[in-house]
């Protein structure tokens, strides 16, 4: 039986590998915020040790990229400094380590997919402490995997699928950026992909991307969700080509999957993965 602790409980992706965890020969520890501060290394050393974890699953992160600009030291605390206290006590007690990041990592100046070896230069303070907290882990561990992901979304808590469904619903019309290019990446297909990690046990450590297929802009996206939603509310969507946020953001974003590929195979579009969410949600 593999011992499987998952951080970050509460989050999109925690309540989501929850709904999967249901798994033969793995059983899952959950624990939230509430539960375990994870800037706090003498509780992760309570909860760690004489626990038998074979991996931890690190989902908890300051994720609020316009909140990281003014509570800059909030998110360092969680994403860089909590990160370095995972990997420590990993250390100490022997236990892999997967490790959720992102691809604001990269400053969006590539005009095509970035590989995991490409360098990284983030442009604003959530991904700065993001990648610091990848840098920590590195260098602690050997047994990790840092997963960079991108534009998550979920039927829990809030991001921008909740969001469009809501404001559609209620008849709303929204004007949506065109200027950012990446990829949505469904919880349901990263929860998929961790899982795999774990019930294998054969995936070489180091950096992965994970993300659907293919890419597109906020306002592609918003586009899918209705017309899987409502396609007669589509005309409440409009393009606009700026919109204005404090936080700067990479102009294209789009992951390489070529690595993630070599192990995993099951990888869908991103439409397809956004016509299942929403099909999950009408039913």
């Amino acid at each position: 039986m593999k011992e499987v602790l998952v951080l970050g409980a509460n989050g999109q992706l925690g309540q989501t590998i929850k709904d999967f965890s249901d798994i033969e020969l793995v059983r899952f520890h959950f624990f939230s915020r509430k539960d375990l501060d994870i800037t706090d290394s003498n509780s992760l050393n309570e909860v760690f040790k004489d626990s038998g974890f074979d991996y931890c699953v690190n989902c908890a992160a300051y994720t609020n990229v316009e909140g990281a600009e003014t509570h800059t030291e909030a998110a360092f605390s969680i994403n860089a400094e909590g990160a370095k206290n995972i990997a420590e006590v990993c250390k100490t007690y022997q236990v892999k380590l997967i490790h959720i990041s992102t691809d604001y990592v990269f400053d969006g100046n590539k005009e095509k997919p970035y590989a995991t070896t490409d360098a990284t230069n983030p442009i604003n303070q959530y991904g700065k402490s993001k990648l610091q907290g990848e840098l920590y882990i590195k260098a602690q561990l050997k047994a990790y995997y840092i997963i960079r992901t991108s534009w998550l979304y979920s039927l829990h808590g809030k991001n921008f699928l909740k969001t469009i469904i809501d404001k559609v619903e209620s008849g709303v019309s929204l004007n949506i950026t065109t200027e950012e290019n990446g990829t949505p990446t469904s919880c349901v297909d990263l929860a998929a992909f961790i899982l795999h990690i774990i019930k294998t046990d054969s995936v070489p450590y180091g950096v992965y991307n994970f993300s659907a297929r293919e890419s597109t802009t906020w306002y592609g996206f918003a586009k899918e969700i209705v017309k899987n939603l409502s396609p007669e509310k589509s005309g409440l969507i409009s393009p606009t080509k700026s919109f204005k946020t404090l936080a700067k953001r990479p102009k294209f974003s789009v992951l390489n999957l070529d690595k993630t590929e070599e192990f995993y195979k099951e990888l869908n579009t991103w439409q397809e993965s956004v016509r299942l969410m929403v099909s999950s949600y009408k039913s």
